[in-house]
C-alpha cells in the first residue's frame, strides 16, 4: 500500500475519499488529547491511513458504562488534523451532534448501527445536514434488515448529501458465538448490488470483538472487493476505556495492512480475460441446465399436488422431507458442498415445491 501523503484541502478530502483501498482507523474512543494526538501522529507515520476516527459520543448498551468523552473531545481532533494532515470522522446520532461535529471542522461523519436502526434518529441527522456538503457513511443496522440500512440511505440522499459510503459491521444474531457481530456477508452483498456505485468498506474491529481474527476478516472484505476497512487502533490497547480487546496499535495495524494480498475487480491480462470468459459460459450453461432441472422437479411436485388433493393427503409430509436431506446432505459432502449450503438450498426448493403444491390444492 501506498502512503497518501494527502493535505487536508477540500480538494484533496475529495482524492481521499475517492481513494482505493481507503483506510479508516483511530481509536474507539477519544479519552484525553495525548491520548488522541498521539494515536493519530502514530498512524500518519505508519503512511498506511487515509482519515482517523475517534468516538466522541458512544451508545452503549447498559447505562453505566462510558459512554464519550462528549464535545470537549473534538478540538483535540481538529488537532490530530492539523497536526497530521488526515482527514477526521466520527460518528453521529443526534441533531446538535451534526452541528459540533462540522463546527469543529470534522470531514467526514458515519451513523452507527444503533442510529441506522431508528428511522425516527436517522431523519433528525439528515434534518441537521440539510445544505451541507460532507461525506456521511452509513453503518449497517445492528439487526439483519437491509430495509433499513436502505432507509437510512434514502433519507440522507433526501437531504441533499451527495456522497454517501456504506460501513459493514455486521450484525448480532442469537447464538453467534465466533464473531461479536456476525458478518452475514451475503447481506452486505446484496446491499452492494442494490447500489453498485457506492462505496463499502469493512469494519473488522465490530464484526471480530476481538484483535486475533482482524486480518482474517479484513482478507475476506478486500477478496470481496470492498473498497476498504475501517479498523479500530489505540497506543495502549489493553488500557482503552472502551472496547479493548478489538483495538490494535498503529504499528500493529500497519503489518496488518501490509500482510493483507489486495486484490482488483478485473485485469487488462489477456490470458486471464480469456481463461475467465471461457469458465463463465460454462457455469452460464450449468446454470441453465439447472434452471431447466429446478423446473421438471416442480412439475413432478404438482403432479404430486394432485394425487395429494384427490385422495386429501397434507402437503407437509416430514419424514419424507427428512429423509430428502439425510440423502442430500451425503451426496452434499462427497461433492464438497457444506451441510449449511445444502440446507438452505433444499429449503428454497422445498418451499417452492410446497407454493406449487398450495396452488394446486386450492385451486
Amino acid at each position: 500500500m501506498e502512503a497518501t501523503g494527502i493535505k487536508n484541502t477540500k480538494d484533496n478530502l475529495q482524492a481521499v475519499w475517492n481513494k482505493r483501498p481507503l483506510i479508516i482507523s483511530g481509536p474507539c474512543s477519544a479519552e484525553t488529547e495525548e491520548q488522541v494526538l498521539e494515536t493519530a501522529t502514530r498512524l500518519a507515520k505508519t503512511g498506511k491511513v487515509d482519515m482517523v476516527r475517534a468516538g466522541i459520543w458512544k451508545p452503549r448498551t447498559r447505562p453505566g458504562s462510558f459512554e464519550g468523552i462528549g464535545t470537549k473531545g473534538l478540538p483535540w481532533l481538529q488537532q490530530a488534523k492539523k497536526l497530521t494532515g488526515l482527514p477526521i470522522t466520527v460518528e453521529v446520532a443526534t441533531g446538535k451532534q451534526v452541528e459540533d461535529a462540522l463546527h469543529f471542522g470534522v470531514d467526514v461523519l458515519w451513523i452507527g448501527a444503533r442510529t441506522t436502526v431508528n428511522p425516527f434518529s436517522v431523519q433528525e441527522v439528515a434534518d441537521a445536514l440539510r445544505g451541507v456538503d460532507v461525506p456521511v457513511l452509513i453503518k449497517n443496522p445492528i439487526n439483519p434488515d437491509l430495509e433499513l440500512w436502505t432507509g437510512a440511505v434514502e433519507r440522507v440522499a433526501k437531504a441533499g448529501i451527495r456522497q454517501i459510503g456504506l460501513i459493514h459491521r455486521g450484525f448480532s444474531s442469537y447464538g453467534n458465538t465466533e464473531y461479536r457481530n456476525a458478518p452475514m456477508w451475503h447481506l452486505a452483498i446484496e446491499m452492494k448490488l442494490r447500489n453498485p456505485d457506492m462505496m463499502m468498506i469493512n469494519d473488522p474491529s465490530h464484526i471480530c470483538g476481538r484483535r486475533d481474527i482482524l486480518a482474517d476478516v479484513a482478507q475476506k472484505a478486500i477478496d470481496l472487493d470492498y473498497d476498504g476497512l475501517i479498523i479500530e487502533s489505540h497506543i495502549d490497547p489493553d488500557k482503552a476505556w472502551s472496547d479493548a480487546k478489538q483495538q490494535i496499535t498503529p504499528e500493529r495495524l500497519a503489518e496488518m495492512l501490509d500482510g493483507i494480498k489486495w486484490r482488483h475487480e478485473t485485469t487488462t491480462a489477456k490470458e486471464f480475460i480469456t481463461a475467465l470468459e471461457k469458465l463463465r459460459e460454462q457455469i452460464n450453461h450449468i446454470d441453465d441446465e439447472l434452471m431447466q432441472l429446478l423446473g421438471q422437479r416442480m412439475k413432478i411436485a404438482d403432479k404430486i399436488g394432485t394425487y395429494k388433493k384427490d385422495n386429501n393427503i397434507t402437503i407437509l409430509q416430514t419424514n419424507r422431507w427428512n429423509t430428502i436431506l439425510e440423502r442430500a446432505f451425503v451426496k452434499g459432502e462427497k461433492l464438497g458442498l457444506s451441510k449449511d449450503f445444502v440446507t438452505k438450498y433444499y429449503d428454497a426448493v422445498h418451499m417452492e415445491s410446497i407454493n406449487h403444491q398450495n396452488k394446486i390444492m386450492n385451486s
